[in-house]
């Protein structure tokens, strides 16, 4: 939990708590832009590994988006700053042709799309970032504007993954003054983006009214405070819908997934939404809402009996018939092409089902079940099947060179094939 002291940054003690998670990996990535907080990333992340033993290996990414035409020249500072420090650097460049609208978030997917690939090339494992106290103070305020819940409210979390890379924020508890100050002290010159001080965007307007805020005590450290107990909160209650997931949600081999109406109303709203958007989640294929409330608003449909025929959200249908709560993944939305197996090899899904062969059956094709008779079913499986057909069309099918299925959703009828349902 924030203390509300920035940590001294020239204690050796202090530098080491703050990197101590990224120190058992083989090789981390350093996201450098050359603003004063990244370049104060750089000089700590170096003295930092250079004070411990076995340090990993550092590598430098920056990236020029293209937007600006001082952004290469900010790469090439960036690159010559790394080399000074005997650190292997890289200069990404975001090509090909800019979107007219969201322009920042589709940036946000380029540089991590790319570092994740130099990354991978490097063999680096993890990417540190310099987000820091008031990076996390205008995320929280940003998000408490937008009506966000308990998970939203925690803030920047230390670990997460960004479009498949493993991020980790060590700064966040850190005033931007003090990382500015060291870079001013190393005699570092850093790149001025103009854009941190446009008021188009929508965290510059709350920057500017941090310092108003803060004079009624509602500083960095205060909200860096409440963020550090929202997620204390959230994880709590995470544990619980956990509990109640286990408890009260089935799941079919299908992917399909049921729940009492009654056993949803017995839980807290707050645990009945996380149960609801989990089951969500798994079914339809770890989709993500398109806006914030879209669970919570499913959630009082159902509470109030209220749903419309045919409701779909994050890729699943849901229905409630009598006392119970379906869930079953939508056909039609981004499911899989036919996808070959190659022998001995593994495949994730959808998203949904993991799909291992031993290579006895050499080269297999995996596609959706579609349009499957319950007749014919029943036969094979050995059970009346009940799960909706929606469940039944999008499961996988397994099949043979020869065409002979193998597997249907997550029963195999071959030795050479393992097939699981991920829950996970």
């Amino acid at each position: 939990m924030s203390s509300g002291l920035t940590p001294d940054l020239g204690d050796p003690e202090a530098l080491a708590r703050l990197f101590a998670p990224a120190q058992g990996e083989p090789a981390i990535g350093l996201a450098v832009s050359g603003g004063p907080d990244s370049l104060a990333l750089l000089l700590l992340a170096h003295r930092w590994a250079g004070g411990i033993e076995h340090p990993p290996e550092l590598f430098v990414y920056s990236l020029d988006h293209g937007l600006r035409p001082e952004s290469g020249d900010e790469v090439a500072m960036v690159l010559a700053r790394a080399g000074e420090l005997n650190i292997p650097a890289r200069g990404l460049v975001w090509t090909g042709e800019k979107p007219a609208t969201g322009i920042s978030e589709a940036a946000r997917q380029a540089r991590y799309a790319l570092i994740g690939e130099a990354m991978h090339a490097d063999g680096a494992t993890l990417l540190l970032t310099a987000h820091h106290r008031q990076d996390q103070a205008e995320t929280v305020l940003m998000r408490l504007a937008h009506g966000s819940g308990l998970e939203g409210l925690r803030g920047m979390t230390q670990f997460s993954t960004v479009e498949g890379v493993r991020v980790f924020r060590p700064l966040l508890d850190v005033e931007p003054s003090a990382l500015a100050a060291l870079v001013e002290t190393a005699g570092m010159n850093p790149a001025l983006d103009p854009s941190n001080d446009d008021v188009r965007y929508e965290r510059v307007r709350w920057r500017k009214m941090l310092p108003s805020l803060a004079a009624q005590g509602l500083d960095g450290a205060a909200l860096a405070r409440f963020a550090a107990r929202m997620g204390e909160a959230d994880a709590a209650l995470a544990q619980m819908a956990e509990a109640g997931f286990e408890e009260l949600v089935r799941l079919d081999g299908f992917g399909a997934a049921t729940l009492a109406h009654a056993a949803l109303l017995a839980l807290s709203p707050a645990i009945g939404r996380r149960v609801l958007g989990r089951a969500l989640n798994i079914v339809g294929g770890r989709q993500k809402p398109r806006a914030l409330g879209q669970v919570e608003r499913l959630y009082d449909q159902l509470v109030a009996r209220d749903l419309p025929r045919g409701a779909t959200l994050m890729g699943a249908v849901i229905r409630l018939k009598g006392d119970m709560i379906t869930l079953a993944r939508e056909p039609g939305r981004a499911l899989p092409e036919p996808q070959s197996l190659a022998a001995g090899s593994v495949l994730v899904w959808d998203d949904r089902f993991h799909i291992a062969s031993t290579g006895e059956k050499g080269a297999l094709t995996v596609s959706a079940a579609d349009f499957m008779p319950r007749h014919r079913l029943e036969p094979l499986l050995g059970f009346k099947v009940t799960t909706p057909a929606e469940a039944i069309r999008t499961a996988p099918m397994v099949h043979d060179a020869e065409g002979r299925l193998l597997a249907l959703g997550g029963w195999s009828f071959d030795e050479s094939l393992k097939v699981q349902l991920l829950i996970d």
